[in-house]
């Protein structure tokens, strides 16, 4: 297998090409009468998958470095602000490429998925929340995990031990994730259909008579059915034995923690007593008293001869 760079551009342009030719309705839309674009929907998208597959986060970074290095490559780069708006409209081309480019690996294939949610927030500041134009789809939540609430969405994630994405939504923050992974599973059937007794690991948000009733009617198994982290770990282990997957990474550290080391300067030298001093916080009561001790032993009759 060659792992240079320009094969793998070749093989991406090639893939999305092939894609578009035999859907082209997949193509963002334009005019019949108008100006050609000089850089071609294929070569966009094959730009932007180099571009996450490279790991660059910043668009006038990543074009700055395909101008010098990718520039036999692509006749024609335009700047950021033209390449910014050519991806904004081309979300759902990129989209269908990574199914697809994804479908052709062998995690695809996997019959052990990994279900899960995580926070997405979006404001913390009262006037914040007011102004933001997310009202009406963020709201208020709650995250176990942080032990705190926040206001923003909630994302959910379906994928592989391997960390491929299968599936994934957008919801509120107070969504119930049970109902939101039946969901997910409603809008793509084709999901379960490739993939019969498919196994889902989820933590204890998703458990439930009814919901895995509803699970085995797909044929769908839920594990682990325990609740506590020893049984969540050997159900793991026992639902990704003879995967590809490490199972050291599934049982997590190993290492034994070091006993600490007596200071050498110190040894054999006497610690000194610290000196007693009363609390600062005892400063201003009054001193202990027996318990014997009445308090009317300060009392004296009045004698008005005196």
């Amino acid at each position: 297998m060659k792992t240079e760079l320009d094969s793998l551009a070749t093989a991406l342009y090639v893939k999305t090409d092939d894609l578009l030719k035999g859907s082209p309705q997949f193509s963002p839309w334009r005019p019949a009468v108008g100006i050609a674009p000089r850089l071609s929907d294929a070569e966009l998208v094959t730009l932007a998958m180099m571009q996450a597959m490279l790991g660059f986060t910043s668009e006038a970074r990543w074009l700055r470095h395909a101008h010098t290095h990718l520039r036999h490559l692509f006749p024609y780069l335009p700047k950021q602000p033209g390449y910014n708006k050519r991806l904004r409209k081309a979300a759902e081309l990129v989209r269908r490429v990574t199914r697809a480019l994804a479908s052709d690996t062998t995690l695809w294939t996997d019959d052990v998925w990994v279900v899960d949610s995580t926070p997405v927030e979006c404001g913390r500041s009262r006037e914040t929340v007011k102004r933001s134009d997310l009202a009406g789809w963020a709201e208020y939540g709650y995250c176990a995990s942080h032990s705190r609430f926040f206001w923003g969405l909630r994302l959910h994630l379906v994928c592989t031990l391997q960390g491929l994405p299968v599936a994934f939504a957008l919801t509120g923050a107070k969504a119930d994730e049970r109902e939101t992974l039946l969901d997910l599973l409603a809008v793509e059937p084709h999901l379960i259909g490739e993939r019969p007794s498919q196994i889902l690991i989820g933590d204890k948000n998703y458990f439930g008579r009814e919901f895995e009733r509803q699970l085995a009617e797909l044929d769908m198994r839920l594990r682990p059915q325990g609740r506590g982290r020893a049984r969540r770990i050997t159900a793991v282990q026992a639902a990704a034995a003879g995967h590809r997957v490490d199972q050291r990474d599934l049982q997590g550290t190993t290492r034994s923690r070091t006993p600490p080391r007596p200071h050498t300067r110190r040894r054999g030298r006497p610690c000194p007593a610290a000196h007693p001093r009363t609390h600062r916080r005892d400063l201003a009561q009054r001193p202990h008293r027996p318990a014997g001790h009445a308090g009317t032993d300060r009392l004296r009759p009045l004698n008005p001869l005196e």
